[in-house]
């Protein structure tokens, strides 16, 4: 028999927004970065959060981090409320939540180098260590990470930009943390990089038992790490789904559109399959489209659509989904992309 699922994350109806000053004159405007998300991480999971620029994805980590207060909502971490802890409480948690950022070397003090860079952290967390103690420490994470002995000393712009990021996440680990959030960490890394990263964060999740949130706008990135994705647009979400599952079978229209841009090495396999395109650009969260926010751009919308907010439905053995139509797009299938609108819409009568 199987042991129950511990909740390491849970994120309740968290709301984000800021403030917009256009001058001394005119009223503030809002800007809804997060609208009523809720999910939720088990021990041991890694899950994905991937979307366009603009759709909340990092706000949401640093929720988590809580480097910005949400407006509303809940955050608990192994059943501890975080939301609300002052910064000295907050504090104490750090050790265990820690952050691996998108650009390596802008995340690295230029004046220190590496042994102290890796090792600040022990020195905030445990101010009574020894410094050869921090040093092994420090030692024993490079060679985790893949960095040799004699890189000890050296400072920062000595390093290329995966060699940094191998830094980063070398500080990441050294206060032994249970969760870690990758924000875009490979998106500045050339690709052949980016694959020795992404296999060393697989590797170090196994062998320290780590947690970790994905944050990502590459949905063939997130593919190779996660174990369950949330696709956010606008500030909600709108499809949840096990990994595998949602590659194979997306439900929601964003989602859909999203997977038939990722390219395909094989060149006959590109020509074959059909681009499910989106039409213009995602709307200003501070005006966001009523009802549904992606109702602009979908190919499947009605006026129903501008008039209800979907809710989160159930699609099944654990999947959710955002649209009131996405029971009549599944029944298309993925070859919908190829028919003109008329043709969909008269399918989907």
């Amino acid at each position: 028999m199987n042991a129950p699922h511990r909740v390491a994350l849970a994120v309740a109806n968290i709301r984000k927004t800021f403030p917009i000053r256009l001058g001394m004159f005119r009223a503030p405007l809002t800007l809804t970065a997060l609208d009523d998300i809720s999910f939720s991480v088990d021990e041991g999971e890694t899950v994905g959060i991937v979307g366009e620029s603009g759709s909340g994805k990092s706000t949401l980590g640093r929720c988590i981090l809580h480097l910005v207060q949400p407006d509303s909502g809940k955050i608990e971490f192994y059943g501890q409320e975080l939301t609300h802890l002052s910064k000295e409480e907050m504090r104490q948690w750090r050790q265990d939540i820690q952050v691996i950022f998108q650009d390596p070397l802008a995340s690295l003090n230029p004046r220190l180098a590496v042994g102290d860079i890796i090792t600040d952290p022990l020195r905030s967390f445990f101010p009574g260590m020894k410094r050869n103690e921090r040093r092994a420490r420090a030692l024993r994470m490079m060679d985790e990470v893949g960095l040799l002995p004699e890189m000890i000393n050296r400072y920062p712009h000595e390093f290329s930009g995966g060699q940094a990021q191998r830094i980063g996440i070398a500080r990441a680990l050294i206060t032994e943390p249970k969760l870690i959030i990758c924000d875009e960490p490979v998106s500045a890394l050339d690709v052949s990089i980016q694959a020795q990263i992404l296999n060393l964060l697989a590797r170090l999740k196994e062998e320290f038992k780590l947690t970790l949130i994905f944050i990502s706008h590459d949905l063939s990135v997130v593919r190779h790490v996660s174990d369950r994705i949330l696709v956010l647009y606008l500030g909600r979400v709108v499809e949840s789904a096990p990994a595998g599952d949602l590659y194979a079978s997306p439900k929601h229209p964003y989602t859909r559109a999203l997977l038939t841009a990722v390219p395909i090495a094989d060149p006959k396999k590109a020509r074959e399959r059909t681009i499910e395109g989106l039409v213009g650009e995602i709307p200003s969260p501070i005006n966001p489209p009523s009802g549904c926010h992606f109702r602009t751009r979908c190919p499947y919308a009605i006026d129903e659509c501008a008039r209800v907010r979907p809710p989160l439905d159930s699609a099944g053995e654990g999947r959710e989904v955002a649209c009131i139509r996405w029971k009549e797009i599944d029944a298309l299938g993925m070859a919908a992309a190829t028919r003109r609108p008329e043709e969909v819409e008269a399918a989907l009568q």
